[in-house]
């Protein structure tokens, strides 16, 4: 794989002063309104306000500083003094501003008004409030209800998701992609088939029972790193972290605790993985089947020479399905296939397998890395199967846990924002309301961006997000997209989804998170799930950067109501008012989850709304847990060939998402730029390639389609032979809109068939 000394790197570690630094590079940059020390000091705490950034779990005894760097960032990014008014506006048509950078655009500041894009003039112009939402509901009630989408970024509240998804099926469809489509549907979908729960089976008390924790393609440094306390907590107790990820993340390597004196006075700092493995992008089915097969062998031995099991048999008698199919398979599959797929050692493998073997209770963690795959459903398969063998789903200590991204994007699922009408109490809501919603499967992401290409859809409402650069294809939709007739965003900052506009496009500006809503009965609290399925809630104290803003609430409702005919059931004037009455209504249509939701708003640590497969009920087509038999042992859509390469697409550490902070990826040793291309040293000798070079990336996707991205600087960095890693959303423009998981449709962007043009 080559030496690290001869790479592009970061010799420091995660946390520390690094971070410190990293926080004040974005003070500097945004210089944010004087609450914001009052907000940091708030942040993830009880009657305090809600982090938008990830959506790992907030303790019931927070430290004292409970936020993270890109935690701080985001706040520091939300609570800018940076005005986008319309006057700044006027100074730049669209067009000009498409030339903008991500960075750039979002630069300009917090919006502070509605604004109507100007067709004639290329610009965006103020409107009112009234104006927007009356031509909304014109342009919804022309066309058929199911030609319109309605999308949602994961931050929108629980109490905004519940009415959008209501607002949306009173309208007559279930066309309600959101951003999971684009990152975890592969989850949703496969823990439901395997396991009957659709999220992960871990609460925060589970960390401190565990032995050993097994980390699959997930970057905890840069994406979720308060996640990186327990985790520090756990590694002194003695639990041993395994990682399987093709780049050495620092995060997941060593941790320098910012809170802690001693850590960052002295050289002290705590090693995070006790075994790290660079397993090739797509290889994880192979890697886990290595760890199966190695299981499995010193189930036979122990039992021959001690009569003692490894397996939990007794588990797998009563509670589990499909064991012995799988037993045969991996039996069949020979170390030779394994090591060539997973890019491992048999060895290494071996040593991996022995640690989740030694340890009576296992958590798995995983990230994109997994679930962003053609075979997708297959890696969580695998991970299911081996989790499976001891028991180690539905005991304190053990579980499956996926690691979201966006703040609430877990909660709106949960409430309604989904495009599968079997997952929605939809005979409840047709009580509660008395009209009957739709029964007819909506669109995905996916199947969305397919209807908007053919035509078929009229109307996008864009709940949040930045939707058109976080899709594949960006190239094709964005000349669909201006096909549209109706385009509208909600949105607290300019992005480039607002410059890609239908024939009538509006922009409409919400309060941010921390900032306070004030409503006809008094301040609002809201409310959202982290990825622990437990509800926190949310109190925003900050003046608003405009007094223009509404609340997404009433954003919502605003729409609804011109939109929708009377109907006295549904009080959207009521609950803009007061948010609690909204919160009853969730109850009503989720009593088992949110009984008592209003009183419980404020539980510190917030509160569990259960989980099935943690009880061992197992709500399967079945009845009981599912292994399953690995139909490949790659992940990856396409077969090796010559001058074919595996691009693994990346977030740096000074990015959110589609939000890029700044042109530091200081934990991976990249300063000033993203445009660049990782690439190993001995891949690019093979290649001729130089360091600092200047290539193109184009699709090796075999459909005749071309797709190209420039001016990427070669850079030599610690990667499997074969693998490439570059910057998302940047190579959207690589992934073919049909290059996704089978089964989830969700966008297979950490496995890219992609070829060096020089």
């Amino acid at each position: 794989m080559g030496d690290e000394d001869d790479t592009v790197h970061y010799d420091g570690t995660e946390g520390g002063w690094g971070s410190i630094k990293g926080m004040a590079e974005i003070a500097w940059r945004e210089k944010p309104t004087p609450a914001v020390l009052n907000t940091l000091r708030r942040q993830n705490k009880v009657k305090g306000f809600m982090c938008v950034s990830c959506a790992w779990t907030k303790p019931a005894h927070p430290h004292a500083a409970e936020f993270c760097e890109n935690g701080a960032k985001a706040t520091l990014w939300e609570l800018t003094s940076r005005r986008c008014t319309p006057e700044v506006l006027a100074r730049h048509k669209v067009g000009e501003l498409r030339t903008w950078k991500d960075h750039d655009l979002e630069q300009l500041g917090r919006l502070t008004h509605p604004m109507r894009f100007d067709r004639a003039s290329d610009r965006y112009v103020p409107c009112s409030w009234e104006e927007a939402f009356e031509a909304i509901g014109r342009e919804l009630k022309a066309i058929d209800p199911r030609a319109a989408v309605f999308y949602s970024s994961g931050r929108a509240s629980l109490e905004t998701s519940y009415l959008y998804a209501l607002f949306a099926r009173a309208y007559g469809h279930n066309n309600l992609p959101d951003s999971s489509n684009m990152c975890h549907e592969t989850t949703s979908v496969a823990l439901k088939k395997l396991i009957g729960s659709p999220v992960g089976t871990c609460v925060l008390a589970d960390f401190d029972l565990c032995d050993a924790i097994f980390f699959f393609g997930q970057n905890t440094g840069s994406n979720s790193p308060r996640l990186l306390h327990p985790l520090q907590e756990a590694v002194k107790r003695g639990v041993k972290i395994v990682t399987f990820n093709p780049i050495r993340e620092k995060g997941l390597e060593v941790f320098k605790n910012p809170q802690s004196p001693t850590e960052m006075l002295t050289p002290k700092a705590t090693q995070i993985s006790t075994l790290y493995l660079q397993v090739k992008a797509g290889g994880d089915i192979a890697a886990i089947t290595g760890l199966i097969k190695h299981v499995l062998a010193e189930e036979e031995r122990k039992w021959r020479e001690e009569q003692r099991h490894v397996l939990d048999i007794d588990f797998i008698e009563q509670h589990c399905t499909g064991f012995e199919a799988l037993k045969a398979h991996v039996e069949a599959t020979g170390w030779e296939e394994i090591e060539r797929e997973s890019g491992l050692a048999r060895a290494d493998l071996r040593q991996a397998a022995q640690i989740y073997i030694d340890a009576p209770r296992s958590i798995a963690m995983y990230g994109m890395g997994l679930t962003q795959h053609v075979h997708g459903f297959e890696n969580l398969a695998a991970l299911t199967n081996l989790w499976l063998l001891k028991g180690n789903i539905g005991r304190d200590g053990t579980g499956i846990s996926p690691v979201r991204g966006h703040s609430n994007v877990q909660g709106q699922r949960t409430v309604g924002i989904s495009e599968k009408p079997e997952l929605v109490p939809l005979d409840r809501i047709a009580r509660q309301y008395g009209f009957d919603p739709p029964r007819e499967e909506g669109m995905n992401t996916v199947k969305a961006c397919e209807k908007i290409l053919s035509g078929e859809v009229k109307a996008f409402i864009g709940l949040g997000g930045n939707f058109v650069r976080a899709i594949p294809e960006r190239e094709k939709m964005e000349a669909a997209w201006q096909r549209l007739r109706l385009t509208v965003q909600i949105a607290t900052k300019l992005n480039r989804s607002h410059l890609i506009n239908g024939e009538i496009a509006y922009l409409l500006p919400c309060l941010g998170r921390s900032e306070e809503d004030m409503q006809a009965s008094g301040p609002q609290a809201v409310t959202m799930e982290d990825s622990l399925s437990c509800i926190h809630g949310s109190l925003g104290k900050n003046k608003p950067a405009s007094d223009h803003l509404k609340s997404e609430v009433a954003i919502v409702a605003g729409m609804a109501k011109a939109t929708l005919p009377p109907n006295p059931k549904l009080e959207w004037d009521a609950w803009t008012a007061d948010y609690a009455r909204i919160r009853d209504r969730i109850e009503e249509s989720y009593p088992d989850q949110f009984h008592d939701f209003n009183d419980r708003v404020f539980t510190p640590g917030g509160f569990y709304r259960g989980n099935s497969a943690r009880e061992r009920i197992w709500k399967t087509e079945s009845g009981k847990a599912q292994f399953t038999v690995p139909k490949t042992m790659s992940s990856v859509g396409f077969e090796p060939a010559v001058g074919r390469y595996r691009l693994v697409t990346l977030r740096s550490n000074d990015q959110f998402n589609t939000t890029i902070y700044g042109y530091s990826d200081r934990l991976r040793g990249i300063e000033g730029t993203r445009d660049v291309v990782l690439m190993n040293p001995e891949d690019m000798g093979a290649a001729g390639l130089r360091e600092g070079q200047v290539v193109s990336l184009a699709s090796d996707a075999g459909d005749g389609v071309h797709r190209q991205v420039d001016g990427l600087a070669v850079t030599p960095f610690l990667l499997p032979r074969g693998c490439l890693g570059a910057y998302y959303p940047e190579m959207n423009p690589l992934v073919p809109l049909w290059y996704h998981d089978e089964q989830s449709k969700t966008p297979a962007a950490k496995g890219v068939p992609v070829r060096i043009v020089i």
